[in-house]
């Protein structure tokens, strides 16, 4: 193995790649015009949209009158974590224009990575908590009764933000301004086999236990949906509507996290065994492609919602544009999780009393 791949893994144990402790090697890793000016021009442009949307997603349904969804408490937790993070991309957009310097000090270094940290943390649980909630509310309509009520929405969130906020310490603890050639870089201190094994097992809890979660609810929802099509004989189309926006929730968490968090994985696996060594240079260049990506999935969310959940259009639109209040949006007032509660409760009832029935006419 190489005897600079154990510092050099310590790159890739955060939110963003670092420097390695030679600087010259990021010039030999990365093309000069794609971190000096692709992605500070990349991370504006997520910045501004993403601030833009969390706020407007956040504010309409803050705002918004009457009564609102149970699922909307996580989605407005989820834009606040997306908009904290935001508020730090400037930093890291400095950061790049200036091929890999920390030119805002030591506290901001250490700061700034945490809330990333916090942010990571936060959304993960907060997406697994909204799959769950959903399986809870279309394949379990009868038990859920038990357990979806705001009150255990709001500790839930609270119970999240909670862990979140402890499971970035590591983070705050191990990155510092570190002085290299008398440049100044944000960096991670030296791993060792220690740190290495508890980033192991975090990522394992933090992020694969959770996608297989949110994975195999979201599955057990479609299946849900599917058989309710074959016995109901007719496809709704709320039905079809809503099994159109888990996919493409699904799939923007997947192709946002899975690179990023996949190429983490090796780092940490390449330096914790040293016969399984990947490339250095190989993991770089997998993190500084798929590192962006990731980020951007803290603008992506709200229009998503916006442009596939016709309860937020219309809350969004009648926040900032009152004058439209009485604008047809082309659905009713029932939104699709509503929808499909009522639909599938009634669906399993049916179900139970023909199980009842026949049972009673054996007997």
């Amino acid at each position: 193995m190489d005897p600079d791949g154990p510092e050099a893994t310590s790159v890739y144990l955060d939110y963003f790649y670092v420097t390695s402790q030679n600087p010259e090697a990021e010039e030999t890793h990365s093309p000069a015009p794609y971190t000096s000016v692709f992605l500070p021009i990349f991370y504006t442009a997520v910045f501004l949209t993403g601030m833009l949307g969390n706020l407007v997603l956040m504010s309409a349904l803050h705002f918004k009158q009457g009564s609102r969804r149970l699922i909307d408490i996580f989605i407005i937790n989820l834009a606040a974590s997306d908009f904290i993070f935001l508020v730090t991309l400037p930093l890291w957009v400095d950061k790049e224009a200036s091929l890999g310097l920390w030119r805002t000090g030591s506290f901001l270094c250490k700061s700034s990575s945490y809330m990333i940290s916090v942010n990571m943390h936060c959304s993960v649980f907060l997406l697994t908590c909204m799959s769950v909630d959903r399986y809870l509310a279309i394949v379990c309509p009868t038990v859920s009764r038990k357990f979806r009520r705001r009150d255990c929405a709001y500790r839930v969130c609270a119970s999240v933000w909670l862990i979140s906020c402890l499971l970035g310490l590591p983070t705050l603890l191990s990155r510092e301004l570190t002085l290299i050639n008398d440049q100044p870089y944000c960096a991670e201190k030296r791993a060792t086999s220690t740190k290495l094994a508890w980033a192991l097992v975090a990522l394992i809890f933090t992020f694969f236990a959770p996608l297989v979660s949110i994975v195999t609810c979201y599955c057990c929802i479609t299946r849900k949906l599917c058989v309710h099509y074959q016995q109901s004989g007719k496809h709704n189309k709320k039905l079809k509507k809503s099994m159109k926006i888990i996919f493409i929730v699904v799939a923007a968490f997947v192709v946002s996290w899975l690179p990023f968090n996949t190429f983490k994985l090796l780092a940490i696996v390449s330096g914790l065994q040293q016969e399984l060594y990947f490339s250095s240079a190989l993991l770089q260049l997998g993190m500084e492609v798929s590192g962006p990506l990731a980020f951007a999935n803290s603008c992506v969310n709200p229009f998503l919602y916006y442009i596939f959940d016709s309860y937020i259009r219309r809350a969004v639109v009648r926040c900032w544009c009152p004058c439209l209040k009485n604008y047809d949006f082309g659905s009713s007032t029932e939104t699709s999780d509503s929808h499909l509660t009522k639909a599938l409760s009634n669906f399993i009832h049916t179900e139970d009393f023909a199980r009842r029935r026949k049972r009673s006419v054996s007997l």
